[in-house]
């Protein structure tokens, strides 16, 4: 419960400040987890991106602002952070399907989106395995690429990164190199516990990196480690949702500042056999 309640309290920062610049990191403390977390809790808890939620609440008031027939347009995108009109135009364009200019015709169907509460829902009717571990620190070999602050951005990002290192040899090549735990080709988020936020395709290894590959350490974590099967990536988008909408808000643990990692055990991606490591603390 406590951990709902955060999250209705960051719906009320978001509120009071919808014509203000809104601050991830102040978002972020509120909620008690990184920016990255805290962004990924929301898009799977709210069934919305971050920025896109924020858009549609904006443009919902913008809406009802364009209604008064003295109001200039010009002010009301300034009042929501919009320098550019074009910029205006596109946003509300993408919201309500018609031009800011046409709001004030007669009949103009325009939409509302009204401020999110999150509730604590019955759920949970299909099993979910995870074990709790300590891990000590890790060393891992392999490309990295850095991410937006915006997570949504990076959805392009991650799966080039994906589909270049499967054609190009890299996953091959990383394979190879794996001889130490976990086993298996990681997927690692590294956002919260560093400045630079960057996504890695590695493998634990103790093998020189040379000229062509980048090493890290994955800091000594307590983890919940989450097993799943199926086809990828819908069945391990599924239960990264499950572990944030169900196990999350009721298990006595919450996000520590970590990165995420996915352990895929086998190449297949039509029946993959693979794990999700979230770090954790206890509440």
């Amino acid at each position: 419960m406590e951990w709902i309640n955060r999250l209705n309290k960051t719906i009320r920062y978001m509120e009071e400040h919808l014509t203000e610049e809104i601050d991830y990191e102040q978002l972020a403390q509120i909620a008690c987890c990184s920016p990255y977390h805290f962004q990924r809790m929301f898009a799977y808890m709210a069934e919305v991106p971050l920025s896109e939620y924020i858009r549609r609440r904006r443009m919902s008031l913008a809406a009802v602002d364009l209604q008064d027939k003295e109001a200039k347009i010009i002010d009301i995108a300034m009042k929501y952070g919009y320098t550019s009109p074009t910029a205006f135009n596109r946003a509300f364009q993408s919201v309500h399907g018609i031009a800011p200019s046409l709001i004030r015709e007669r009949g103009a169907e325009i939409k509302s989106f009204p401020p999110i509460s999150f509730t604590i829902t019955i759920k949970g009717v299909e099993e979910m395995n995870y074990r709790i571990e300590q891990k000590e620190a890790f060393r891992i070999v392999g490309v990295s690429q850095p991410l937006y602050s915006e997570i949504e951005k990076n959805f392009e990002i991650v799966p080039q990164m994906w589909q270049k290192a499967a054609t190009d040899g890299t996953v091959q090549r990383l394979a190879s190199m794996m001889d130490s735990e976990p086993k298996g080709i990681l997927g690692i988020s590294v956002c919260g516990c560093t400045d630079e936020w960057r996504y890695w395709i590695a493998v634990a290894s103790t093998q020189a990196a040379g000229d062509t590959l980048e090493e890290y350490t994955v800091p000594s974590f307590t983890w919940a480690i989450f097993s799943g099967a199926g086809q990828c990536p819908q069945a391990i988008q599924e239960l990264e949702q499950r572990i944030m909408t169900e196990w999350l808000p009721t298990s006595g643990y919450e996000y520590d500042n970590g990165p995420d990692i996915e352990v895929y055990f086998n190449p297949d991606p039509q029946n993959a056999q693979y794990e999700v490591w979230i770090p954790v603390v206890k509440k």
